[in-house]
């Protein structure tokens, strides 16, 4: 039988998955995504032949699995609002929400739930997202394949056996869209200092990553052999990497990235005290 899927929220994400979820094969007849605002879920329903409601409790009511995706300040006021239907179906759930540990959602929401929780990216949004899963112990085999499915639908997904590893995840990836935005940034104002067109230096530096990331994604090598094939003895490559290495490129992502985590850590604790 077909999983029925709830989405609690109606925003960007959640209709970034649901698009991906009907374009991989699953029935919108199955799929239902609430709001308190038929304004927001108006378009769902028409651009994509949803089922929409207004009221949490019912929707959870005829549901397999539950994806929370509100914003993190108001899950608690959403989960407690719908524990008791929650409780009597028990469905998986699946949140998209940063910050918010596991065992507060679960807490939440009465307990003793299977729960994944997820660290998806912006670029879901266009069907390239990447995703770091981490499921409680609670969660069976079944339900781990069917929160890769809902996930794989707008991207890659990696598991993390670790749930403090998602913070690591958000590092590396949650937050990452926004390290190559500021690179296409600098790269435009570097290409234009050089004479180019700033536009022309923009789109030739974005189809630049575009096929730099499907390279290394369609290799089996790793990224320094791949840097390796480009860099000619004395080349142009050599010289700006050496440049590069020598600013301390590594250092800085290392500390951005650190910075991020640590930032992730700390709203899960102000979160997690809501």
């Amino acid at each position: 039988m077909a999983s029925r899927v709830t989405f609690i929220g109606a925003g960007n994400m959640a209709g970034a998955i649901i698009g991906g979820m009907i374009e991989s094969g699953f029935s919108p007849d199955d799929i239902t995504a609430t709001s308190p605002s038929d304004d927001i879920l108006a378009p769902l329903r028409q651009r994509l032949g949803i089922q929409t409601a207004t009221d949490n409790a019912a929707a959870v009511a005829e549901s397999d699995v539950v994806v929370l995706a509100v914003k993190p300040q108001i899950m608690r006021e959403v989960c407690e609002k719908m524990r008791d239907a929650v409780q009597a179906r028990r469905p998986l759930i699946v949140s998209v929400a940063a910050g918010l540990p596991a065992a507060t959602l679960e807490h939440w929401l009465g307990g003793e739930l299977p729960l994944v929780r997820c660290m998806p990216n912006t670029p879901a949004l266009v069907g390239a997202g990447a995703a770091g899963l981490y499921a409680n112990a609670k969660v069976d085999d079944a339900q781990r394949r069917l929160a890769t499915e809902l996930m794989e639908a707008v991207g890659l997904v990696e598991w993390v056996d670790d749930e403090a590893l998602l913070e690591a995840v958000t590092a590396v990836s949650g937050s990452a869209p926004a390290y190559f935005f500021l690179m296409f940034e600098a790269m435009e104002e570097a290409g234009a200092s050089l004479g180019l067109p700033a536009d022309t230096a923009r789109r030739l530096a974005m189809q630049t990553a575009l096929g730099a990331a499907k390279m290394a994604l369609a290799s089996d090598k790793p990224p320094a052999e791949l840097k390796r094939n480009v860099m000619s003895p004395g080349g142009t490559t050599e010289r700006a990497i050496e440049h590069l290495e020598q600013s301390g490129l590594r250092r800085l992502m290392a500390e951005a990235m650190t910075a991020c985590a640590d930032r992730a850590r700390e709203m899960a604790d102000e979160l997690g005290k809501r």
